[in-house]
């Protein structure tokens, strides 16, 4: 039987982690907006990251899917820049510790993958997990941005209404990891932050400042998101543009502001505070409609050369 432990390398020096939460950050599947992949490059930008633990990429990555960058020089080739999947510890604002599982999505193992990091969670005694990611969604830029949370107890994500009953989507590594570790007893929550379908293949920093927000009101981490306010703002000016530019996405827009404003209201009387869009889903997508929005969302990705 293969043993989980052979697909990583513990670093020598950290005795003394224990009890932190842990986001996971790995990048290669739905992250409409890039919400998921701009929150973990700010966590990286801002604080330094200590390689707690490094796992084996090749046997975890498919490298003809994603082919890792090399540098050729004149007549020779000088650098090769191998994907890297760690676990890293780093501290906040205010210098409180937590845990970040960072890379690439694991193409292969995936169960070997999941009991590697659950033997992590247990030797550091993690007492969160948590995703991020984008999801394209019928809803404007021009309103809140929603989400939809899941975990591993109804408690964890108390506050939230859920807005669709099921649906059958590709798997990931990150899900499949909150199920398993959901089987044995660990908490876990993930955040699918809900972007504009007409912005899921572009950079939309709201997303990932709505995501940040979500885990740091789940961990009580400090995390300063006033240079990513900047750069949100910016990038609103220039949808702004885009959008005063043709006439057909001003009506798409004004239809979804409609529909969104509608639904909202509905819920204000029933619903607590906060919640996310909820059990009215008149105008929203079915289930069916959601699983081909994220299929096309795949399919575009691939078509890009993104994996």
């Amino acid at each position: 039987m293969r043993d989980p432990a052979d697909l990583y390398q513990l670093h020598p020096g950290f005795d003394d982690v224990a009890g932190q939460a842990m986001l996971v950050c790995l990048d290669g599947f739905v992250d409409a907006g890039h919400a998921g992949r701009q929150m973990a490059e700010w966590l990286f930008e801002q604080f330094t990251a200590e390689e707690i633990a490094t796992f084996d990429t090749d046997r975890l990555v498919n490298y003809r899917d994603r082919r890792p960058s090399m540098t050729f020089r004149e007549n020779t080739w000088i650098d090769y820049t191998a994907p890297k999947l760690a676990l890293y510890r780093m501290h906040d604002d205010e210098g409180a510790p937590f845990l970040v599982l960072h890379g690439p999505e694991p193409d292969r193992e995936w169960e070997l993958f999941v009991g590697a990091v659950q033997e992590l969670v247990d030797r550091f005694t993690v007492s969160l997990s948590i995703s991020t990611h984008g999801i394209p969604m019928a809803v404007p830029h021009t309103r809140p941005v929603t989400v939809t949370p899941h975990s591993t107890r109804p408690e964890l994500v108390a506050g939230h209404t859920p807005w669709i009953g099921r649906v059958e989507v590709p798997g990931s590594a990150a899900s499949l990891l909150e199920f398993r570790l959901g089987e044995h007893g660990h908490d876990f929550i993930g955040y699918a932050v809900h972007v504009p379908s007409y912005l899921s293949q572009s950079q939309y920093p709201r997303a990932a400042i709505a995501a940040l927000g979500y885990v740091t009101g789940a961990t009580g981490l400090a995390v300063s998101t006033s240079e990513m306010e900047e750069t949100a703002a910016a990038t609103d000016v220039e949808i702004a543009e885009q959008v005063a530019a043709s006439e057909e996405i001003q009506r798409v827009v004004t239809n979804l502001e409609r529909q969104y404003d509608d639904i909202m209201s509905s819920r204000s009387e029933r619903d607590a505070p906060g919640s996310p869009l909820g059990e009215d889903e008149a105008g929203l997508p079915t289930a069916d409609e959601l699983g081909a929005e994220l299929e096309r969302f795949l399919a575009e990705r691939e078509g890009d050369g993104n994996g």
